[in-house]
This record gives C-alpha cells, sequence and structure tokens, in this order.
C-alpha cells in the first residue's frame, strides 16, 4: 500500500479523535493491528503517535530496518521503553509542556503504562481515553483490502475442496485439522487465521472445541471452521458435515441452520441495525425450539483481526457499514448429540450480502 493511502487513514483517524475531544493534543494508538492500519507496520512492538504535527512510529532496535522498509519517512523512534521514549519525543517537540490532553486507545493500554503516561503528562486530567477511533474506520475496506480476504476466502475454498473428498471414519480430529492448515500453506496462504476446529460427533456440540484424537465414527456431525490468512487479512468460515447416512434429527437441525444462516446474509445490508440481522436469525431458531442452543453471537468483522468490528449478536449497538466484511454464522449445539454450524465470510453492500466464501452449504457426507 501507498504512503499516502496511509496518510489519508491517519488524517481520518486524527479528524476523528478531534471530533470526539476538541481538547486534544496527540492520540496514542497502541493496538498493533490500528498500527499496522495506520502506517502498514508488522512488528510486534510498536506505537503511533498522531497530532497536527508529522506522526511519530516506535519500536526497539529488533525493527530498525523493517521499519525503516515499511514505513519509509515516518520518524521514527527506537528504544526498549517504547511508550516512554515516543511521549518523551512528543514532549520534547513541543518545549516539554504540550498543551490539551493526550487521547489514549483505552482498549489497548495496561493499568500500569496508563498510571505512567498520567505521570509523564502531569495528571490523569491531561489523559482522554477513547474506544473503537480506529476500529470504527477499519469496518469499511477499501478495495486493497478486499481483494485480500477475497484471496484468503478463495484459498480456503479450495483446500476444503481437496480435503473433504479424503476423510473417513477413523481419522481423527486432529489429522483433518493439521492436514486442512498444511493445505491452505500450500495453496499460498501466508498463514492461518486461527486454530483449524474439528469436532466430530458429541464434540461438533462444542462450538470452540480444539481438535483430539478422537477418530470419526459413522453417524458423526462433524463441524469444520477455517480459514487462511493472507497478507495480514482473514478468511473464517464453518461447514457441518455427516459421516455415513444422517439420521432424521441431523437433516432437519442443518436445515433449520441453514435456513436461519440463509436468512441473515439476505438481512444483512448496508445501514441495517446489527441487532436485527442477529435476530433474523436467532427468532428462527427460538421458534424451532432452540433459542438455548444457540449462544453466541451471529458473527463478527473480518480484516486485519479475525474478530474485529462490528460485531453482531443480540444486544450489538449500531449498523453495518457498507463495504465491510462480516461472518454470518449460526448455530445449534445439542450437548452430548451433537451440533451444526454454517458460516460464510460475507461482503457487505446496499443489497443482501454477498458470500465471499463459496463451499456448498449443503450436509455432504463423508466416506
Amino acid at each position: 500500500m501507498s504512503s499516502p493511502e496511509y496518510h489519508g487513514r491517519r488524517a481520518r483517524a486524527w479528524a476523528e479523535v478531534l471530533e470526539r475531544d476538541p481538547a486534544a493534543s496527540a492520540f496514542l494508538v497502541t493496538g498493533l493491528a490500528n498500527v499496522r492500519y495506520l502506517c502498514g507496520f508488522t512488528g510486534s512492538s510498536g506505537v503511533l503517535l498522531l497530532s497536527d504535527a508529522d506522526p511519530l512510529l516506535g519500536t526497539d532496535g529488533r525493527y530498525l530496518v523493517q521499519a525503516g522498509q515499511q514505513c519509509p519517512g515516518l520518524d521514527l523512534v527506537l528504544d526498549r521503553q517504547t511508550l516512554a521514549a515516543v511521549v518523551a519525543r512528543w514532549k520534547s517537540r513541543t518545549g516539554g509542556s504540550p498543551q490539551g490532553r493526550l487521547a489514549l486507545e483505552s482498549a489497548h493500554l495496561s493499568v500500569a503504562d496508563y498510571v505512567a503516561l498520567a505521570d509523564a503528562v502531569g495528571g490523569v486530567e491531561r489523559l482522554s481515553p477513547l474506544m473503537g477511533v480506529v476500529e470504527g474506520l477499519r469496518a469499511a475496506k477499501d478495495e486493497g483490502e478486499m481483494t485480500l480476504i477475497r484471496t484468503a476466502c478463495a484459498i480456503s475454498d479450495a483446500a476444503l475442496s481437496r480435503v473433504v473428498p479424503s476423510i473417513r471414519a477413523g481419522q481423527t480430529e486432529r489429522d483433518i485439522a493439521r492436514l486442512l492448515e498444511s493445505t491452505m500453506l500450500a495453496l499460498g496462504a501466508d498463514g492461518i487465521s486461527f486454530s483449524t476446529i474439528v469436532g466430530a460427533g458429541p464434540n461438533s456440540a462444542i462450538p470452540h472445541h480444539e481438535p483430539t484424537h478422537r477418530p470419526l465414527a459413522e453417524g458423526d456431525l462433524v463441524v469444520i471452521d477455517f480459514g487462511a490468512e493472507v497478507g495480514g487479512y482473514h478468511a473464517d468460515e464453518t461447514r457441518t458435515f455427516v459421516v455415513g447416512s444422517p439420521a432424521d434429527w441431523q437433516v432437519e437441525l442443518h436445515a433449520l441452520v441453514l435456513s436461519a444462516q440463509e436468512q441473515a446474509r439476505h438481512a444483512a445490508t448496508a445501514g441495517t441495525d446489527l441487532v436485527d440481522v442477529d435476530r433474523c436469525a436467532r427468532g428462527l431458531i427460538a421458534d424451532a425450539g432452540h433459542a438455548e442452543r444457540f449462544d453466541h453471537g451471529l458473527g463478527h468483522g473480518v480484516g486485519l483481526e479475525i474478530h474485529e468490528a462490528p460485531f453482531l449478536g443480540p444486544h450489538a449497538l449500531g449498523m453495518l457499514a457498507g463495504d465491510s466484511a462480516v461472518t454470518v454464522e449460526p448455530g445449534v449445539y445439542l450437548p452430548g448429540r451433537g451440533g451444526v454450524r454454517i458460516e460464510d465470510t460475507v461482503a457487505i453492500s446496499d443489497g443482501p450480502s454477498v458470500p465471499i466464501t463459496a463451499t456448498d452449504r449443503g450436509l455432504t457426507v463423508l466416506g
């Protein structure tokens, strides 16, 4: 991404800070995904300070070359005590006594760092904790971001299509997960979005089950939740399968979840309240008598983080932004028996959402 594009993002972030707190004289960005979004730096240690003057990027000596390559032209502060060093450089720019408040990312700062910053600027009244400034900007994706998400989703689909025909009774959850992950990497993924979930039989009723050495058996429902990462951007997809001929209750449960997912995807349009999209799926599942068996949110934003704003759920606030990428992932989980989840990463526009993940959503028979 070019420097002008990062400059535009930083300008929008700084304008948002001043909109929320006109007395702010600088904004300290400490969330690593937010630092990356605003300047392109991908190191594991970094902070960015925005103000009316040139931005300051703080990191340590390990990243001297990397920071210079990824963020050419940015004023660089190298120090293992990065936070303190950036604030000291900012204060020196202002003659040692900056006016106004120092805005902070309250969701990305420890209590210890907050106390230290208060001491550095002359008291907590000189600090301005803010929530979601950069996250709000990140919700709407530009063309380059959407291209990376689409590529990650295409790799995910391709990997699943290669792995599914080989799945048989007797294979373990862990074997399938590792095979799927290695296949995504072989197809060009830079990494995996998260540790792949494979839950079979009773384990399919555990939404975030960690794969075990349990072998698949005839009659098992199998939930596979996975995704590839490309250029820092993520995919997220879930499909549910069955080993051998499905029982009637499995067919009915899958059909219910699929119907809920389709209705929610259709309702997910730009400007729609997040809670209303959730209600489309949750209401259908509740009417079928499974309200208590769908106990997680309907979905979340996908981008530089696998879980990012917005979050769709029964208590969500706000509306879907156009040009955003979110997941739609209802599920029903019957403890001791099995569960079904169907998830797509979808693109939000003025019409019904468009799935980016494209693997068939039907109840596929394995083996």
